[in-house]
């Protein structure tokens, strides 16, 4: 008698395929908003931008958008000082960050919970409620409408000083006592054992840092008064005074600005598993 053999079918887990509906739901979420403002930006005119249900394909797409929001406004100089602000500031933020939160994670001092408690107090006040005090301070020392105005207040983050004290804090005893059995001093502790673990937080701050400096709108506008020191979210809503109802030239200058904010976040991304990835082997 010939034997029948039957091969299984894969059994449909229901679990899973509702996670997976689900994620594709909060990715289109997300990823629509953008799919739209690319669209916008490279749709011809003759095609409507405010059809619904959105139509995401633009027939023929056009570069003339880019073009126009590129010499409309002095677009490439907001990019210059975006760089500025950004490659001045992220660096001091987190070295000033780490400075701050390694005495309050792994040195004892009187008054170390008191202090952080004040930094963590901080971190829940709106930004807004500060606005005042700094443009005050930033005006006593004659600093506004400068590159240092900007720079000054974005340095020293609660946030980041929490999320590396709490990094560090996390360190074993072990470790630190060992490096300190072989000689090492507080500051060699602190730049050859901790920094390296506190990695993947750093490099989540930076992330972090970026995109704040980068899409800093607010306190620019207050502190100052020169076009030639716009940051590119001023200069997009300038643009926006510029050309007025053109969708399509505010949607491609959305789109040049968010570029090097992608690229960042990819690069820093792959920092980040990396990191992760060394501590789990070690």
């Amino acid at each position: 008698m010939a034997r029948r053999l039957y091969r299984s079918k894969p059994r449909i887990n229901p679990r899973r395929v509702g996670l997976y509906v689900l994620l594709i739901a909060v990715a289109a979420l997300f990823i629509g908003p953008f799919l739209i403002l690319l669209g916008a930006a490279t749709k011809p005119a003759s095609q409507d931008v405010f059809g619904f249900p959105p139509d995401l394909i633009p027939r023929p797409p056009v570069a003339d958008w880019f073009r126009e929001a590129w010499t409309t406004i002095p677009y490439a100089r907001f990019l210059v000082n975006s760089v500025i602000y950004v490659g001045i500031t992220v660096p001091v933020y987190l070295v000033v960050s780490a400075l701050t939160a390694y005495p309050l994670a792994r040195i004892a001092f009187r008054g170390r919970g008191v202090f952080f408690m004040l930094f963590l107090s901080i971190m829940f006040l709106p930004g807004e409620l500060m606005l005042i005090p700094r443009f005050l301070v930033m005006s006593e020392l004659g600093l506004t409408d400068t590159f240092a105005a900007v720079i000054l207040p974005a340095i020293l983050s609660s946030l980041g000083i929490f999320l590396l004290r709490q990094a560090f804090s996390q360190i074993p005893d072990e470790i630190v006592e060992a490096a300190r059995m072989d000689g090492a001093n507080e500051f060699g502790i602190f730049w050859r054992i901790c920094v390296p673990i506190a990695a993947p937080t750093l490099a989540v701050l930076a992330i972090l840092g970026f995109v704040s400096v980068w899409n800093s709108f607010i306190w620019p506008l207050v502190v100052l008064n020169s076009q030639s020191k716009f940051p590119i979210a001023l200069g997009i809503a300038y643009l926006s005074g510029v050309a007025g109802t053109d969708v399509r030239g505010l949607a491609a200058g959305t789109v040049i600005s968010l570029v090097p904010v992608v690229i960042v976040f990819l690069l820093l991304q792959k920092r980040i598993l990396n990191s992760m990835g060394g501590a789990v082997k070690g």
